[in-house]
């Protein structure tokens, strides 16, 4: 039997998780008070195999009965129950702005500043984050994109390495990015936007894609960009950290960016990393 307990900070995607491991034949119990869990496992042994996957949403909303929860798992593992803790989390900054699109309460400051509830609850969650065997941070992921980390980490068998990697391409023009931790101007490159035929496409199409990289400066970059990055994920995961953002910046951010980031990401993606990529400004309107 597989028991996954879901938990993590409120507004961080919970309930979409819930729905995404439904789809995947999980039976799921969402805020199932937590000295109530040792008891059902039992029950769905009994089950004879008929349910054999479970997904337990359980977090603060439990109020007094989510300290229970840590009791109640070492009853769990004293009885021979295997299970693993999938942990949701995302910037104060996104959790903020979710409850105000909303207009929810945050369960920890009913009558006070959404802010401050978030901070307790992060002090609450904080020994269950460090027991959590999979840490999703959410702030970048659309619900389609949660789905399908999800469906990476319990269908396709997960992936060892605990991060996410977001790749978004960007013009500088239009703004640097405000939350990347890692980002690399490639304006020295040749610019296929002096290229008449080739302006109206984007680093998405072959033609850009085979003039960027025709350069030697451009092969250079890349192989000594694709290093840096193999040399900087580890020392990643070990910090802790749960997301890298990586951005990759030119001057209108539609060829030279997107181009590096698409090598970038197919590179990652080949080694096994859970990469996800954007292309912040690269839509064009062709006639």
């Amino acid at each position: 039997m597989k028991l996954v307990i879901i938990t993590g900070l409120s507004g961080a995607g919970k309930s979409q998780a819930m729905k995404s491991m439904e789809d995947l034949g999980f039976y799921c119990v969402d805020n199932l008070p937590p000295a109530l869990i040792p008891k059902f496992a039992e029950l769905c042994v009994h089950t004879q195999g008929e349910i054999e996957k479970i997904a337990l949403v359980i977090d603060i909303r439990g109020g007094r009965f989510f300290d229970d929860l840590f009791e109640s798992l070492s009853v769990l593992k004293h009885q021979g129950y295997d299970y693993e803790i999938l942990f949701l989390e995302a910037s104060d900054p996104v959790l903020i702005k979710r409850y105000k699109e909303t207009r929810r309460m945050h369960p920890l400051s009913p009558r006070g500043r959404i802010i401050e509830g978030i901070n307790e609850e992060r002090n609450k969650l904080s020994e269950l984050k460090k027991n959590a065997k999979y840490i999703v941070d959410t702030s970048n992921l659309t619900a389609a994109q949660l789905k399908e980390e999800i469906k990476k980490i319990y269908m396709d068998g997960g992936i060892s390495q605990n991060i996410t990697i977001f790749i978004q391409s960007f013009g500088f023009k239009k703004g640097i990015l405000l939350d990347a931790d890692l980002v690399f101007d490639v304006r020295f490159l040749p610019n296929p936007h002096y290229i008449e035929e080739l302006r109206p496409f984007t680093g998405n199409d072959k033609q850009v894609r085979d003039y960027v990289m025709k350069w030697p400066e451009s092969i250079q970059f890349v192989e000594k960009l694709k290093d840096l990055i193999d040399f900087l994920i580890p020392y990643y995961i070990k910090e802790g950290k749960s997301q890298l953002v990586i951005g990759i910046g030119c001057t209108g951010g539609k060829h030279r960016s997107v181009t590096i980031a698409n090598i970038l990401y197919e590179t990652l993606k080949e080694k096994g990393h859970r990469v996800i990529i954007n292309h912040r400004d690269s839509v064009i309107v062709r006639e």
